[in-house]
């Protein structure tokens, strides 16, 4: 359920993009006819501003619940039994509340987890960025989610605005945003942004060197 068996081909292209920002991947996958971006998501936690996650989704869909008391058993396995460097995409839009601070960051690293990415508010944000974790929302907000809603579902594909995130996906992350690029996708993309960055690379330096940019760019 876990285990996504990338194939070597994946694997190389996940460490290839490690190479590259965002705004490269994004413009990547427009070059190839897809869209990845997860609107209205932005980074809460700690990262070094040139930092990127890179990992694969491991999605939890939380639901409108009246329970009291926490009942957080489906997230907490997801967390418990994510792959190293796997990154937590969770839909928890359904309700006001913050799923997602210091204990859930906590845990998250502790897994092994590179990241999480919370389609709703988050909070504890001292104590996360004092984690060093990178944790994504829409919104902090210190309301929890008690009585509110509760995880109902991992390892479903879940939506973030206009993208659908499907577990094993690949998701990028840096401090412009999150960017969601499908397994089926993922060398195509990584091929891409290489080339974009091979331009990008000799465009800077040609600028450096004196040159104009409306000579220079677009390559």
């Amino acid at each position: 359920m876990f285990d996504y068996d990338y194939t070597p081909q994946e694997l190389d292209a996940i460490e290839r993009l490690k190479a590259w920002y965002s705004g490269d991947v994004h413009d990547s996958m427009e070059a190839l006819g897809l869209w990845g971006f997860l609107d209205g998501i932005s980074l809460f936690g700690a990262m070094a501003p040139s930092a990127v996650v890179v990992g694969p989704a491991v999605t939890v869909l939380f639901a409108p619940s009246d329970r009291k008391g926490e009942p957080q058993d489906v997230y907490h396995n997801a967390i418990d039994n994510a792959p190293a460097g796997a990154i937590m995409v969770v839909d928890a839009g359904c309700a006001e509340g913050s799923c997602s601070g210091e204990l859930m960051s906590t845990g998250a690293k502790a897994a092994g987890c590179a990241a999480t990415v919370v389609n709703s508010t988050v909070r504890d944000l001292a104590q996360v960025r004092s984690l060093g974790y990178p944790l994504f929302g829409t919104a902090p907000s210190p309301v929890g989610v008690t009585g509110k809603k509760e995880p109902k579902e991992s390892q479903v594909p879940i939506s973030l605005g206009r993208t659908t995130v499907n577990p094993g996906d690949v998701i990028f992350g840096d401090i412009d945003g999150v960017v969601s690029i499908p397994r089926a996708h993922l060398v195509a993309v990584a091929d891409q942004a290489d080339r974009l960055g091979a331009h990008e690379a000799t465009a800077r330096q040609r600028i450096l060197a004196g040159e104009k940019l409306q000579e220079v760019w677009p390559a």
